[in-house]
């Protein structure tokens, strides 16, 4: 995307949700606006660091997003539409295990690190195993009508930290609006990710990133909606391979299904258990196959056995 001056650019961000923060700008409905992202790290972390870096992250600084934008006539009650246009990627990404946060947390207590290297097609995760590029913003939400200051690391009714990797080009979103103006704000754009996040990272890069703004009166949503143009899954077809979790609590069988793909991982490909985590946070898509036979469910574990050269 080269960047064109016909359309407002927006530097300034900011960390966590606050609907006190001021407006950078204010916009009528049906503007497109470019916004300038910096990675989740929010500068911390370049496509030269190390394992010292992880561990020393500055958590105060993780997760910046662009904004707020005051939308003109937007009220609660209504929906913001937010229309995903165009994304620059940077080439480079991260993704990291980070001690205390993730899937299987405890289990995982070192830091690691992989760095990327992507073109608008592909990622290059490591040697031999590429991802199709699908860039998306995994935080984009609106101000909360509650007062103070709110992390931005849970998703909420209004958005947030989603990590909905189909929110890609073209797709539109819907926001449900609870103070006047909206304040949207955008950040964490990602270059690949598998559903599910599992290590609490996907491939993390800064981007730019054109979208259009558009007010949806009286919509009385509760939470997030969304329409996708296309088939949500972007992986190169040749064949999958899945683990499962069975069980009483979903959480637990999301895990179980990821411990046995680091297993098959290990098994099949020879990845280290630190490698496989971070190969199931940005390619493993994780599915809730059966949530009516109780006492026990079903999450399974997708693995697209085209990223494999």
């Amino acid at each position: 995307m080269a960047h064109d001056h016909s359309y407002k650019t927006i530097h300034s961000y900011h960390f966590g949700w606050d609907n006190s923060f001021p407006a950078a700008l204010r916009t009528a409905p049906g503007e497109t606006l470019e916004f300038h992202i910096v990675d989740a790290s929010g500068g911390q972390l370049s496509a030269q660091s190390g394992l010292a870096d992880v561990a020393g992250l500055d958590f105060a600084k993780v997760n910046p997003v662009t904004g707020p934008i005051f939308l003109e006539g937007a009220e609660p009650g209504d929906a913001v539409v937010v229309e995903l246009l165009e994304f620059a990627e940077s080439g480079w990404g991260w993704t990291a295990i980070i001690p205390g946060f993730g899937l299987l947390a405890p289990e995982f207590p070192n830091p690691a690190l992989n760095i990327s290297h992507y073109t608008a097609q592909a990622v290059e995760f490591m040697p031999g195993i590429r991802l199709p590029t699908k860039p998306f913003p995994g935080t984009i939400g609106l101000a909360l009508a509650a007062p103070g200051h709110h992390s931005v690391v849970p998703p909420r009714e209004v958005g947030g930290n989603l990590d909905i990797r189909d929110l890609s080009r073209r797709a539109k979103l819907y926001l449900p609006v609870q103070v006047a103006g909206a304040l949207f704000s955008v950040g964490d754009t990602h270059a690949a990710q598998g559903d599910g996040e599992v290590c609490g990272t996907a491939v993390e890069t800064p981007m730019q990133l054109r979208l259009k703004l558009d007010l949806w009166k009286g919509a009385g949503l509760k939470r997030p909606e969304f329409d996708l143009p296309t088939s949500p899954t972007s992986h190169l077809d040749k064949g999958y391979y899945a683990t499962t979790g069975i069980g009483p609590d979903l959480f637990h069988a999301a895990q179980d299904a990821v411990r046995g793909m680091i297993d098959h991982l290990g098994r099949e490909y020879k990845l280290g258990p630190e490698q496989a985590y971070m190969l199931c946070s940005v390619a493993v898509d994780l599915r809730i196959s059966e949530i009516v036979d109780a006492p026990n469910w079903v999450v399974s574990a997708y693995l697209p056995k085209g990223i494999f050269s």
